[in-house]
C-alpha cells in the first residue's frame, strides 16, 4: 500500500515531456559554445571547442535526435559568441553532419573506436575547415600548426564529453 504522506508518484506509465527530451541537448550544445567566451588569456588557440564536441557527442550517442539542419541554428550561436566568421560553424557544423549521416548510412554498426574515428575527422574538419575561413577573412596569415594542439586535444577529450552526454542523457530520458 502507497503512503500518501511520502508524497510517492510512480513513473510507470509516465512519460518525459518534449521540452525535456528535445530541449536538454541543445542547450547543452549552447552551453558548450558560451565557454568560449569565458576570459582566458592564451598566445593560441588551446581552449577546446565545447560546442563542436557537444554536438558530436548528442549525434553519435542518439542518431535519431536531430536532423543535418540541426548545423545552422546551432552554428550561428557558436559563431557569434565564438568571434569567427558568421556563417562558418552554420556551414562546417552542417555539412560534418551531413557526412555523419552519409557514413552511418553504410555502416551496419558501430563501435566505440569507430565513433571516436569519426568524431576526430570532424573535428579536424571543423577546426581546419575554421582556418580557412579565418584566413579568407582576411585576418592574417595563421598556421595550421597553431591549431594542431587544439585539435589534438579536442580529440582526447571526447571520450570525456560522449561520458558526460550519456549521463545527461539517462537523466533526460527518465519520467
Amino acid at each position: 500500500m502507497i503512503d500518501r504522506h511520502l508524497n510517492h508518484v510512480p513513473r510507470l506509465g509516465r512519460y518525459p515531456s518534449r521540452l525535456r527530451l528535445g530541449g536538454i541537448p541543445v542547450a547543452t550544445v549552447m552551453l558548450g559554445s558560451t565557454i568560449t567566451a569565458l576570459p582566458l588569456i592564451a598566445q593560441a588557440p588551446v581552449m577546446p571547442p565545447f560546442g563542436l564536441l557537444l554536438l558530436l557527442s548528442w549525434r553519435l550517442l542518439r542518431p535519431d535526435l536531430w536532423r543535418a539542419w540541426i548545423g545552422l541554428p546551432l552554428g550561428l550561436f557558436d559563431d557569434m559568441l565564438s568571434g569567427q566568421p558568421i556563417g562558418s560553424a552554420m556551414f562546417l557544423w552542417t555539412v560534418m553532419l551531413m557526412g555523419i549521416d552519409a557514413i552511418e548510412h553504410r555502416m551496419i554498426w558501430r563501435s566505440y573506436r569507430q565513433d571516436w574515428l569519426i568524431a576526430a575527422l570532424g573535428i579536424i574538419f571543423c577546426i581546419a575547415g575554421g582556418l580557412f575561413f579565418v584566413r579568407i577573412t582576411g585576418a592574417g596569415q595563421v598556421r595550421f600548426s597553431l591549431v594542431a594542439p587544439q585539435m589534438l586535444w579536442t580529440i582526447l577529450l571526447f571520450p570525456f564529453v560522449v561520458r558526460q552526454c550519456a549521463r545527461i542523457d539517462r537523466w533526460r530520458v527518465m519520467a
